[in-house]
Formats: structure tokens, C-alpha cells, sequence
């Protein structure tokens, strides 16, 4: 059985005719005249497979993305190598004009047959452009460069938590803040969709919108590390520096954060960074009343995306009768969203006016009595002084009060190299000295 393919643009030599006239693996059932027949095409279920010999530039991840969600590969015809290149970052398949048609029918045959066993879009730790199932970056003769090669590859922390203002932010930003006073790269990256307020929280000019910004570039297959530095802000404190990618300005910016460009964006991450932080949005909704358009983007896919390709999830809930289980619940979300998924719990905002005497010894017992499986990882002690202290200068707990039980809680839970004694308290003067490495 052939395998139905659609053109756009007419290639040097006729190289479309002399692919219809093959009679091998693919038939040619529509030539369009542009890229939106070509995509509507698509859409319908026309085509496997589509061929762009003229415009090219017009491709993008996120229009790559939307075709592979409906089964159909991309292959593009240029002989710029500039080109070539940015269409292997965004994980289309370069052939030069001149190709034989034979040489491309194969090429064809070959994707659409990877792209029918394809796991998932983006294989954690390949190259940006390279989508599982997805055409090879590059022509067949490899004159097309590559993506560059990484020496190592940064690890992803995602915080998540449920409604209600459990601390996201704050434990993120802090984090961040630690590994760098490790001596670690670090990229503090503010993905929440609904309400983004790392750069408020560090006292940050936020209208640059950094990660939109990053997603846009990447979305041309124009982002290289040079320009992910360029729009990340660095963040320079007493005991070391990092860099963040700032949220998106308003709220109905959304449709910005695409899965595809942000997936990109976080490939390109691991390369220039040893830790990427991610401050995520609450909300897991997929947007079910939206499935029957693949071509839509979706509400929650910054939030979705970076917890599909977070190597450790924190999930944080507030220590209180109105927070707990809303973190249980939200688990539960957390687990059908992504089943892959084990996340670290962590109780925040513990104190004994909540939860009574013994608060963290109480709340471990009502957790192991009655709620999920997942254990609790860590317990942040209510510090509203050392909060408000740093939120009011735009700094972080380490410079605001570095000598605090949260600011040492939050070291411990994301430095510790080894596991800590269950029993210990956040309360306790054990927990007032940081851990050594």
C-alpha cells in the first residue's frame, strides 16, 4: 500500500512530477499552492506524509508538532545549509532540490514508518529538534548540520502544587538560589501560565516576558545557547549567580507557551545549564473539550510539558487543614496527568497554630493513616518574618535571612547528597545546621 503524500511549491526540475511518475512506496494526491492547503489537507486525514519544496522558512516546531499529533511527517527541499540546519532543529527531514526521487520516496517510507512507532514527541536527552518518531535531522548525505553535541546533560526540577498559594515560587526561586550557592549552573524558569511572579519575587522588570521570549526563538529553530542567554536575566547574589527565564506578562499570553517550542526550549537548557528549575502552574486540566481539535493549542501545556520532562518533581502543599487536602487531591490529578511521575511531597507553611503540638510528627501520622502513598520528602517551617523580609527587598531567603529555619530546610531538602533522618523536626536546633556535602 502507498503511502498518500501532499506538496507545496514546485521544486527545481520538476522534482514532484518525477516523484508521481515513480509508482514506488508514496503517491502524490495533492499539489498545493500554499502551506495552509497543504495544513487543512493535513487536518482532514488526506495525507502521511508532506513534502514542502518552496517556503520552508514558513515552517515552525509547533506546526511540526501540530502534524505529527495527526500522523503526518515533513520533509522540506533547500539547498541552504543555514536552513537545513534550523529545519533539523525543529525536526523536519532537509533534502537538496536535486534529490532523486527514489532517494526521496525512501526517505518518506522510512519517517512515516518511525513515526507510526513513535513513544514520545521528545526523547529526554536528544538532540532539541530530534522528536521521537520523528524524521533524522539533516539530508541523507549529511550535509546539514546537526544539533550541537553535549558534554553533559542538566537535570530538570519541576515544583508543582495544587490552588491556593502552597508556595510554588518561593520554594522554586530559593532553590534555585542554593544549587547556585553550590557552585552549580542553574536556570530558574517561571512556567506558570495563570499567574507568573518569579520576577516580582526577585524584584525583576518582567515585561520582557523571558521564556516567551525563548519559546518564540525556539519555535523558528533559532534558539542557541548564546540566545538563551541572551534572554535570561541573570540574578547575582552573595554566594553565586543564576539565570532566569521571566513568565509571560499577562495571563492570556498563554497561547505562547506552545509543548512543542517549550519542550524545545528545555532541550536547549540542559545544555547551557546543570540544573534547570521550574516553577509550574497549578492547573492539570488537558482541555478535554478541546480534543477534537488537534490543532489547538492547549491551556496547561507549559504546565503539562514540564512535568512530563521533569527528571524530579516537587509536589508542595500547605500544612493546614484547607491545604492537605487539596495536595492530596491534586496528587491524584498529578498521577492521571502524568503517570510517569513519583513526585516529592513537601508540607510547607508548618507551624503549630495549624497543626497543634509536635506539628511535623502530627502531620506524618495523618499522612501515613490517611493519605496517599507517596511519602512525605520534607517539612518547611513557617517563617512569615523571613518571607516578608525578602519579598520587601526582592531577594532571596540566603541574602534576606540566611540564618532562618526555612531558608535551612529549603538547603537541606534540595542539596542533602544524602537522605536525612525521618524523625528529625524543622523545629529542632539539629535542623539549623546545613548540611555538608
Amino acid at each position: 500500500m502507498s503511502i498518500p503524500v501532499v506538496t507545496v511549491g514546485d521544486s527545481r526540475e520538476d522534482l514532484v512530477g518525477r516523484l508521481e511518475r515513480l509508482h514506488g512506496p508514496v503517491s502524490v494526491v495533492r499539489r498545493c499552492n500554499e502551506l495552509a492547503e497543504l495544513l487543512a489537507a493535513c487536518q482532514g486525514g488526506l495525507a502521511r506524509a508532506a513534502v514542502v519544496a518552496e517556503g520552508s522558512e514558513e515552517l515552525t516546531a509547533s506546526l511540526v508538532d501540530r502534524l505529527s499529533a495527526v500522523g503526518v511527517v515533513v520533509l522540506a527541499l533547500t539547498d541552504n545549509p543555514e536552513e537545513q540546519a534550523r529545519l533539523g532543529v525543529i525536526g523536519v527531514a532537509a533534502e537538496l532540490t536535486g534529490v532523486d526521487a527514489a532517494a526521496l520516496a525512501g526517505r518518506i517510507e522510512a519517517a512515516v514508518a518511525v513515526l507510526a512507532g513513535a513513544g514520545p514527541r521528545l526523547r529526554q536527552g536528544g538532540n532539541p529538534g530530534q522528536a521521537a518518531g520523528g524524521p533524522a535531522p539533516g539530508p541523507s548525505n549529511g550535509t546539514a548540520a546537526e544539533g550541537p553535541e553535549r558534554s553533559a546533560e542538566g537535570r530538570i526540577i519541576a515544583v508543582w502544587g495544587p490552588a491556593g498559594s502552597p508556595g510554588r515560587t518561593m520554594l522554586a526561586a530559593n532553590m534555585a538560589a542554593e544549587l547556585a550557592a553550590e557552585g552549580n549552573a542553574v536556570l530558574l524558569v517561571d512556567a506558570d501560565s495563570y499567574g507568573a511572579s518569579v520576577a516580582a519575587m526577585l524584584g525583576l522588570l518582567d515585561e520582557a516576558a523571558g521564556l516567551a521570549q525563548a519559546c518564540r526563538l525556539a519555535d523558528q529553530g533559532l534558539l542557541d545557547e548564546e540566545a538563551l542567554l541572551r534572554v535570561a536575566v541573570p540574578v547575582v547574589t552573595k554566594t553565586g549567580t543564576f539565570h532566569v527565564l521571566t513568565g509571560i506578562t499577562r495571563a492570556d499570553r498563554w497561547t505562547e507557551l506552545r509543548a512543542a517550542a517549550l519542550s524545545l526550549v528545555l532541550a536547549r537548557a540542559r545544555q547551557v545549564a546543570e540544573v534547570i528549575v521550574i516553577d509550574t502552574g497549578f492547573c492539570l486540566e488537558s482541555d478535554e473539550e478541546l480534543s477534537f481539535d488537534t490543532m489547538a493549542p492547549r491551556r496547561n501545556a507549559a504546565t503539562l510539558r514540564s512535568l512530563e520532562l521533569a527528571d524530579t518533581v516537587f509536589a508542595v502543599g500547605a500544612a493546614d487543614s484547607i491545604g492537605v487536602p487539596r495536595l492530596v487531591r491534586g496528587l491524584a490529578e498529578l498521577e492521571s496527568a502524568v503517570p510517569h511521575v513519583s513526585p516529592q511531597v513537601v508540607l510547607n507553611k508548618v507551624r503549630q497554630s495549624a497543626v497543634g503540638r509536635a506539628p511535623e510528627r502530627q502531620l506524618r501520622e495523618a499522612w501515613e493513616r490517611y493519605g496517599p502513598a507517596v511519602p512525605v520528602s520534607g517539612f518547611l517551617p513557617a517563617d512569615p518574618v523571613s518571607t516578608d523580609a525578602a519579598l520587601l527587598s526582592g531577594s532571596l531567603l540566603l541574602e534576606a535571612a540566611p540564618d532562618s529555619p526555612l531558608r535551612r530546610a529549603i538547603a537541606a531538602l534540595v542539596c542533602a547528597p544524602v537522605q536525612r533522618n525521618r524523625g528529625s523536626s524543622v523545629f529542632s536546633s539539629t535542623a539549623k545546621r546545613r548540611p555538608k556535602d
